[in-house]
């Protein structure tokens, strides 16, 4: 096979590399978007929990609330709360183990590893007037997370998408370069032009023309292809969903820590346990809540009882 057979297979080749590398590019880029994405539901569940219980705070009632111990407790309701329906929906499939999107995205244990990466760095901190640096422990833990930061599990999440962010170029460098190759092919043959050869010579243009028109289509191919990843780069942003998945996480932690009094560390604190099943945790939840209103409630009748006491004492 000679170099021209070649280069006429890589120009008509070209077109077609370069539409089967877009559409692995846009599936990629929707992957990582779509992986990242499904973590920042969980910040977006967690910062909706904390918001309702800031609201139901009043400043100044309560004293003695550990950042740890009710970062724990929102976490773990958040953790529970959310894959509760889920998990009663799955016990209707064959397949009671793993749902799929937990399969591909690793959704339910990579939520898991956040909640306990996170309690893990938060008992250690030390109490103080000011606000530690929250939002640098929530990126590093959100980086870290072997689940988070790969596709399907395998594939790194940043070298695909520093790969995937750089085709653009590649298709434009990619069309130019056929587009070249092209000309510089045609060329050598109009120097075997005679021009008292009419005939001939109007068929080594015709062909030239015709070749040069076929490598122009790799440049318009690249440009096409190129614009549309942009397109589709910009829309399906990863980096983006990620900021908004950190600081959502990191403005939650912020208001946990202003509303605490210390990050005392209970010595009977149980472990947080990712395969509790949702209902029991809950429900030995909403228990815990009622035995300590009970215990508020009789509190208060021993203080009123002393109160009356007293004063019948006094008069």
């Amino acid at each position: 096979m000679g170099t021209k057979t070649l280069t006429e297979y890589f120009i008509l080749s070209l077109p077609w590399v370069m539409g089967v590398v877009f559409v692995v590019g846009a599936f990629l880029r929707f992957m990582i978007w779509y992986t990242v994405k499904r973590h920042e539901w969980f910040s977006r569940e967690f910062e909706k929990r904390v918001s309702h219980f800031m609201e139901s705070q009043q400043p100044g009632t309560t004293n003695k609330v550990s950042f740890y111990v009710l970062s724990k407790k929102i976490l773990e309701r958040t953790y529970y709360e959310t894959f509760e329906v889920r998990d009663r929906m799955m016990r209707r499939q064959r397949d009671k183990v793993m749902r799929w999107s937990d399969r591909i995205w690793l959704v339910k244990q990579g939520c898991a590893w956040l909640v306990k990466d996170i309690l893990k760095q938060l008992k250690f901190l030390k109490w103080t007037n000011d606000t530690p640096k929250l939002l640098h422990i929530t990126r590093a833990t959100f980086h870290h997370n072997p689940c988070f930061n790969r596709v399907f599990g395998v594939f790194p999440i940043s070298g695909l998408n520093d790969i995937v962010s750089i085709l653009p170029g590649l298709f434009v460098v990619a069309g130019i370069l056929g587009t070249f190759i092209g000309i510089a092919k045609g060329l050598p043959e109009l120097g075997l032009m005679n021009l008292q050869d009419a005939a001939g010579t109007k068929d080594v243009m015709d062909r030239f023309l015709f070749e040069i028109s076929f490598a122009m289509k790799s440049s318009i191919f690249g440009i096409a292809f190129s614009l549309l990843l942009n397109f589709i780069n910009t829309i399906f942003s990863p980096d983006r969903v990620f900021v908004s998945m950190v600081d959502r996480f990191e403005t939650s932690l912020d208001l946990l820590w202003y509303r605490s009094d210390n990050n005392d560390y209970p010595s009977n604190e149980k472990l947080f346990d990712e395969h509790k099943d949702p209902q029991d945790a809950l429900a030995e939840e909403s228990i815990n809540l009622e035995i300590a209103k009970a215990a508020r409630v009789r509190d208060l009748d021993e203080l009123v009882k002393t109160d009356e006491l007293k004063k019948t004492k006094a008069s």
